[in-house]
């Protein structure tokens, strides 16, 4: 099959087509040919959008599927479906099902279940035996059968030197060690930011010294073992000004933002809409501004939806009740694209957290194998039901204005356009 993209702006830092309006020719999955204007053929696959834009496939560093287990949730097939209708060639996979990804079976079962699908599906393996932060899983058998790193999906390790043992051990086969960046005995059963709007609303804070506690632990930690620690989703000021010191004292350390911790802050709590509450819970109005800053100046190293699928049986109860998660896929883009500029966006989804996770570089260059994701920079709508594929439909971003369409993708020799 051959496709030929017309008329196209390439995102891509890397590619000597940077900012260039061209058309790109695939054949079996590989760019033969990109120029001015390329021909069309009868037997040819002819794309034509709206303001088209590509760039290199679109990487989500935080993704949850509910299978095993929770397929009410969502579905291996159907989640891997709104990736690609949302822009995203590959996602790292969260441990986060029942039973947990926590041994090399399992993860040798998210693979096979993935095969033949045009997004890539890269398992992130649990940290430790069934995330319950006692006793560490089997990290090396994991990363052999392509676990690519080890994380308690929203579960702090408060046991420090099992994080300690942790960061050591991986440091044997390289592994990428996560540790998410919350205190327990701070946060309490906190499930709002500590602050003005939880004193209003009469709702139970956590403050963000719970998150700044356990990433300075960590990366005390960290500068004592050596190896590779990454914090996810981080939401705040303080956590910000802390990774950029250690990352000063030249330590191996990275951390990602949400897309909707970049967009939204505790004001969206008046409703005690249960879409809204997250974990880590949003800031506040100053934190989200230290967070876009953090991306601009390199910091924050990736953006990630966060996508975390819930049962409406789970989230239409009252907010104190309601489990922790929002969906975001489908959401993402618009999301970040109002708030960021283009190229920020695209460098932190795209070789940023693939050099992260040790995985291939891409670049849109002749003879390279094509991983392209198709988008309009310039889209601007109202984000409603209708947009969501997902089976759940927890989306904090609903009757928002977003700006910015996903297309779609090409990968893995496959076309997926998103029709809605």
């Amino acid at each position: 099959m051959t496709t030929l993209i017309k008329s196209a702006t390439i995102i891509d830092s890397s590619s000597p087509y940077h900012n260039q309006q061209k058309d790109i020719l695939i054949t079996n999955g590989i760019i033969d040919k990109i120029s001015d204007s390329i021909a069309s053929e009868d037997s040819y696959q002819v794309i034509t959008l709206d303001n088209l834009h590509v760039s290199c496939g679109w990487f989500d560093s935080s993704v949850s599927l509910g299978e095993p287990g929770f397929e009410e949730r969502e579905t291996i097939k159907n989640g891997l479906n709104v990736a690609a209708k949302s822009g995203f060639t590959a996602v790292a996979v969260n441990a986060n099902s029942n039973p947990v990804i926590d041994n090399k079976s399992a993860v040798e079962f998210l693979i096979h279940k993935a095969k033949g699908f045009a997004t890539n599906l890269y398992p992130i393996a649990a940290l430790t035996q069934k995330s319950k932060g006692k006793d560490m899983a089997e990290l090396y058998d994991m990363q052999q059968s392509g676990a690519i790193a080890f994380s308690d999906y929203k579960q702090p390790i408060e046991n420090d030197n099992l994080m300690k043992v942790a960061l050591l051990y991986a440091q044997n086969f390289d592994g990428l060690v996560f540790s998410f960046p919350k205190n327990n005995s701070i946060a309490g059963e906190g499930i709002a930011n500590e602050g003005i709007n939880s004193t209003k609303l009469g709702l139970k804070g956590s403050p963000a010294l719970a998150e700044h506690i356990q990433i300075a632990r960590d990366i005390y930690l960290l500068e004592y073992t050596g190896g590779k620690l990454h914090i996810p989703t981080i939401s705040s000021t303080k956590s910000v000004d802390l990774i950029k010191e250690a990352k000063k004292k030249g330590l191996k350390v990275t951390c990602s933002v949400s897309a909707h911790h970049l967009t939204l802050n505790d004001d969206e709590l008046q409703g005690f809409d249960s879409n809204f509450k997250t974990s880590p819970p949003l800031r506040t109005k100053s934190d989200t501004k230290s967070l876009i800053k953090g991306i601009k100046s390199g910091v924050i190293d990736i953006i990630t939806s966060d996508h975390n699928p819930i049962d409406i049986e789970h989230k239409k109860v009252e907010f104190s009740e309601a489990k922790d998660g929002v969906i975001g896929l489908e959401s993402m883009f618009g999301a970040v694209n109002s708030v960021l500029n283009l190229e920020d966006f695209i460098e932190n989804i795209t070789c940023k957290p693939r050099a992260i996770f040790g995985l291939e570089s891409q670049s849109i260059k002749e003879n390279n194998k094509a991983e392209i994701t198709l988008f309009n920079p310039e889209n601007n709508f109202t984000f409603t039901k209708k947009h969501i594929i997902s089976t759940s439909k927890n989306s904090p971003f609903l009757n928002k204005e977003l700006k910015g369409k996903a297309y779609g993708i090409y990968a893995n020799s496959q076309l997926i356009l998103n029709e809605s």
